[in-house]
C-alpha cells in the first residue's frame, strides 16, 4: 500500500487531467445547448405547400399543408427545410414556401373564435382541430388571428399550438 508523505493530501488525478475534463464537459453542454436552440418556428406563406418525404423536387408528396400552418423547421439540405407541426408528422418543405409569419394552429375541435379577448365576447364561429390562423396580436392570454380567407377573432392561447 502506498503512503502520501506527511502532509500532502492523497491525489488520484492531476489538476490538468481535471482541468480537461471540466473542458470537455463544458463543450458538451455547450453544443447540446446549440442544438436545443437550433429549431425555428415558421408557417406556410403560399396558398398551399407540398410536403414531401425527402428533400428533393420529385420525392413523394406525403400531404399539403395550407397557408399559415406553423411548422418547427429542424434541419436544413440546401433549399429544403426538414420540419415536425402541431401533432409531431415530419417531413420537407422547400423554403420559399415558409417564412417568419408568427401563426398558431388549433389543437382541438370546437375552438370558439370570439369578437374580442375574453369569454364574455360574442362567440363568431367554432372552428375545428387543424385549422391555421396568422397571428395579428396577443393581449394577455387570448391570441388575434386571422385566416388565410380574411375571417378574424380572437383565439385562448390555450386552444392553439
Amino acid at each position: 500500500m502506498h503512503k502520501n508523505p506527511p502532509g500532502k493530501p492523497c491525489v488520484f488525478f492531476s489538476r490538468d487531467q481535471d482541468m480537461k475534463r471540466l473542458c470537455a464537459a463544458l463543450i458538451l453542454i455547450i453544443c447540446l445547448c446549440t442544438a436545443a436552440q437550433a429549431v425555428e418556428r415558421m408557417a406556410v406563406s403560399v396558398k398551399e405547400a407540398n410536403v414531401r418525404a425527402n428533400p428533393q423536387p420529385n420525392a413523394d408528396v406525403l400531404w399539403k399543408i395550407e397557408k399559415y400552418h406553423p411548422i418547427e423547421v429542424f434541419e436544413a439540405s440546401g433549399v429544403w427545410l426538414h420540419f415536425k407541426d402541431y401533432e409531431s408528422d415530419s417531413g420537407w418543405v422547400h423554403k420559399s414556401m415558409v417564412d417568419k409569419t408568427p401563426a398558431v394552429i388549433t389543437k382541438q375541435n370546437g375552438c370558439q373564435l370570439r369578437a374580442g379577448p375574453g369569454t364574455d365576447q360574442p362567440v363568431l364561429i367554432k372552428i375545428d382541430k387543424g385549422v391555421p390562423f396568422k397571428v395579428l396580436k396577443r393581449e394577455g392570454r387570448w391570441i388575434q388571428v386571422e385566416h388565410a380567407d380574411g375571417d378574424k377573432g380572437w383565439l385562448h392561447d390555450s386552444l392553439v399550438w
